[in-house]
């Protein structure tokens, strides 16, 4: 118990030097944005509203976050960008990172000690995109987390059985790698004694708990057990997103050095040459490269499946090469002085160190631009929230009785859920057309569309104008609003 609660405070005060670090600021993306609306709909008993052009896959556990989160939501802004449901995600998501260093830093400290704990925990934690993903509350972060749990678990207790398939079961209610993981772990089980029994078809029910309360919930929800796959599929076409095994031998790496860069790629080689040639016989290591190879081999197999091979898919294998990354930097003062293996170790072990301190400025620059980015992103949707809110005894600039039309979907889910109005009722202008009444929203500025409201991906690129007749009634520093009504 005394070892527990020291254990307890390090997620915490990881987020609290992460919440300092992006000065506080950090909002859900569009795919959370989504879950927490459609957590209403499920606190309601409501069918969730997936008519929106381009409305996400919806995540079982993150919807039903959402559902209990919705009954604390009142629509009282406690945030300028946020009512209460979306700051306490914002909170979570910095929690989550937090949980996430530590979890790193359990798996590194089995494998090679606490100094590479402290490394690849070091390692995760300033990687760009990890930062990215996790300040906006992308669910990949806690999926990676519940993963990390289980194989801790499984080094901790050898065949654990149960506990691992509980955590792999929620993680597959995240993503549907998790389901090949615990199928994969399920025939590890039964390997040894290849036969049926009552613990291993108990063990059954919990691997196959993640696709089917999945195709329920798709079921119960939209009326269809396969929405989920279907509507990925064609969100990657309409996105014209890499897809498929022809595309994965070159996409793959490619997304994989977006998050790893460099000096965690080479270092990861090394460390799972010194893993497989002399750290083998560690059960933690044993159970770290079966982890990987499940993570890669999942990810390809879901790519040929049609899901897009985009950078966040591929987070967990990230994770799991930066561990193997601070075993190349520590692990080789666990060879035996006489090791022939040593002074090649060392070797590489230099290189590794060399290449992080040469990049390391670089990665700064990110961060700070990523820091700047989060900053001006988190202003853009503050502006777009106090349009929302009445002006003394005036009305909001944007309400939902004239109808709301943007020009992508961009905003689509922050309105709908601040106006507590579906989202398939909201006018993407750039797919239906400019509708002849209702409320225009359109960024006050080219600079406010490049950096919040168009993607790289969008297939049209201009933002279609409000009618010319259209009164304009409000504007702040990044948005501007016309009505149009009767």
């Amino acid at each position: 118990m005394k070892a527990l609660l020291p254990a307890m405070l390090v997620p915490p005060a990881l987020a609290a030097a992460l919440l300092v670090l992006f000065r506080g600021d950090g909002f859900p993306n569009y795919d959370t944005e989504y879950a927490l609306l459609w957590g209403r709909d499920i606190a309601r008993l409501d069918p969730i509203d997936t008519g929106a052009f381009l409305s996400p896959t919806p995540h079982p556990l993150a919807n039903l976050a959402g559902a209990l989160l919705a009954p604390l939501d009142l629509g009282v802004a406690t945030q300028p960008y946020g009512t209460t449901a979306e700051s306490i995600v914002t909170a979570l998501a910095f929690l989550w990172l937090g949980v996430l260093g530590y979890l790193v830093y359990r798996l590194g400290e089995r494998w090679a000690g606490p100094a590479a704990g402290i490394l690849a925990a070091a390692i995760v934690l300033t990687r760009e995109p990890v930062l990215s993903f996790g300040v906006r509350a992308y669910v990949d972060i806690p999926f990676v987390c519940l993963v990390l749990a289980a194989i801790l678990r499984e080094t901790r207790r050898p065949r654990d059985g149960a506990g691992v398939l509980v955590l792999l079961a929620l993680a597959g209610l995240i993503r549907p790698e998790a389901w090949l993981l615990a199928a994969g772990y399920l025939a590890y089980l039964w390997w040894p004694q290849r036969w049926a029994t009552p613990r291993l078809a108990l063990l059954a029910v919990l691997a196959t708990a993640g696709p089917v309360l999945w195709a329920l919930h798709d079921l119960l929800l939209v009326g269809d057990p396969l929405y989920s796959l279907t509507g990925t599929q064609d969100n990657a076409e309409v996105l014209q997103r890499r897809r498929g095994f022809a595309d994965l031998p070159l996409y793959g790496p490619r997304r994989l050095g977006e998050i790893a860069r460099e000096p965690v790629l080479l270092g990861a080689a090394l460390g799972l040459g010194l893993a497989v040639l002399r750290l083998r016989a560690v059960h933690a290591v044993r159970v770290g490269l079966a982890s990987l190879l499940a993570a890669a081999v999942a990810f390809g197999l879901l790519a040929g499946a049609g899901l897009p091979i985009i950078t966040r898919y591929l987070l967990l294998t990230s994770v799991l090469l930066a561990l193997f990354a601070a075993v190349a930097l520590v692990g080789v003062t666990r060879l035996p002085a006489g090791d022939r293996l040593r002074r090649p170790a060392y070797a590489g072990a230099v290189a590794t160190a060399t290449l992080f301190v040469a990049f390391g400025p670089g990665q700064v620059d990110r961060i700070d631009r990523l820091r700047a980015a989060i900053t001006t992103q988190t202003q853009i949707l503050a502006d777009l929230r106090s349009l929302t809110e009445p002006r003394g005894s005036d009305p909001a600039p944007i309400t939902r009785g004239c109808g709301v039309a943007v020009p992508n979907q961009r905003a689509v889910p922050q309105l709908a859920l601040w106006l507590d109005a579906p989202p398939s009722r909201i006018v993407v202008t750039q797919r239906a057309g400019v509708p002849p009444r209702g409320v225009y929203v359109v960024p006050a500025s080219a600079d406010v569309a490049r950096r919040f409201v168009l993607d790289p991906r969008d297939e049209r690129k201009a933002i279609p104008r409000p009618p010319a007749d259209a009164d304009d009634v409000a504007r702040n520093g990044s948005w501007s609003v016309s009505r149009r009504c009767p």
